[in-house]
């Protein structure tokens, strides 16, 4: 059976008031991305997109593209940043909105709660060590919780919605830092049988699967494995204190090969029914955080596609609808973590993804 590959989607490519006050009109994802340097020898930068070109997520036809991209790799659908800070407020939503007034493209989605506060700290590489609070994520009890529902229940009624054994599935970034998640979960529950929607299928981020049974115990359905920077935390202190003083005094990121980091992408646990594993095909933060940035090197779409393989393998004895893949991501340019055809490899990406599919699932 063919993997269950959904890949997270990053909406920030078309401008709106909020980035304009914080970082200037016309802000957007590709201001990072195109301000981007070398910052050591053999870094390379700045990644420049190719079929698509520095798109604005308001073009429909951009989306349609990106759909008709993500098939050819063999992706189910699309995970959906939501940006929802409490009393209605929203972020960076018109795209997804459209996407499902419009009906179109004609491909699943599903989406990812990112509830997280927003810190000057994470975009702003000329200001290091400013912890500028942007917008504070709130949690403000179940009337707002009803009132988020409400925002999203014309996605959770479209046919293209991804639903795994029947339920509608729904990632929380930060689950253990929402101390009334119990409510939230039941309040949503209720709602979704109210509306004949039937169940969620509740995912939750966890690093290094430390917390998966506390998760589990909670009322998860599943955790997603997010290993991607494990390859740091497993360093011996030696390392790391060079990598610190390297970052600090010298000015030059923390530095890993692509090819050495997948060896700790993927934990053991993956192989667990309720463990979703992460997949991701690149990484160079430093476009949005500069010197202070963690960069894989060296990565290229056949190690990728070797850590696909490895992923696929983990979850081709589960059963049929939890065989699942988080893509991480789609279309992160700003993390140098994106599928999407750039100018160094094209399709590169796109055709690796699916040949791990491919030749593990004949």
């Amino acid at each position: 059976m063919k993997p269950r590959i959904l890949a997270l989607y990053l909406p920030q490519y078309h401008p709106f008031p909020e980035n304009d006050e914080w970082w200037g009109k016309g802000f957007t994802e590709w201001t990072n991305v195109a301000r981007a340097r070398r910052l050591f020898l053999g870094h390379d930068q700045p990644h420049i997109p190719a079929d698509l070109g520095f798109y604005d997520l308001r073009i429909p036809e951009v989306r349609e593209e990106q759909a008709k991209l993500a098939r050819e790799a063999g992706i189910e659908g699309f995970c959906y940043y939501d940006y929802w800070f409490g009393d209605g407020k929203r972020l960076m939503e018109r795209p997804f909105n459209e996407v499902v007034s419009s009906g179109k493209p004609d491909f699943p989605f599903c989406l990812a709660w990112a509830n997280h506060s927003w810190y000057k700290k994470l975009w702003d590489p000329k200001q290091p060590g400013k912890d500028k609070l942007l917008i504070e994520q709130q949690y403000l009890g179940e009337k707002d919780y009803e009132a988020h529902f409400n925002a999203l229940l014309p996605a959770f009624r479209d046919k293209r919605y991804v639903r795994v054994n029947g339920k509608l599935f729904y990632i929380i970034y930060d689950a253990l830092g929402f101390k009334d998640i119990r409510t939230f979960m039941k309040v949503w529950r209720v709602l979704a049988k109210e509306n004949g929607l039937g169940d969620f299928y509740f995912v939750a981020s966890d690093f290094n699967c430390e917390h998966r049974q506390q998760l589990i115990d909670i009322g998860f359905d599943a955790t997603h494995n997010v290993d991607h920077l494990n390859i740091y935390h497993k360093a011996p202190v030696w390392k790391k204190a060079l990598l610190t003083i390297g970052r600090k005094y010298l000015h030059i990121p923390m530095i890993y090969k692509y090819r050495d980091a997948i060896k700790y992408m993927l934990h053991p646990d993956c192989r667990e029914s309720n463990v979703i594993p992460v997949i991701v095909p690149n990484w160079d933060h430093t476009p949005r955080s500069g010197a202070r940035g963690l960069v894989m090197t060296d990565a290229k779409p056949k190690y990728f596609k070797k850590l696909a393989k490895k992923a696929i393998d983990m979850v081709k004895d589960k059963p049929g609808e939890e065989q699942l893949i988080i893509l991480k991501s789609w279309n992160e340019w700003g993390e140098g973590n994106y599928m999407e055809p750039d100018l160094e490899f094209g399709h590169g990406y796109i055709n690796a993804l699916a040949e791990a599919i491919n030749e593990t699932t004949r």
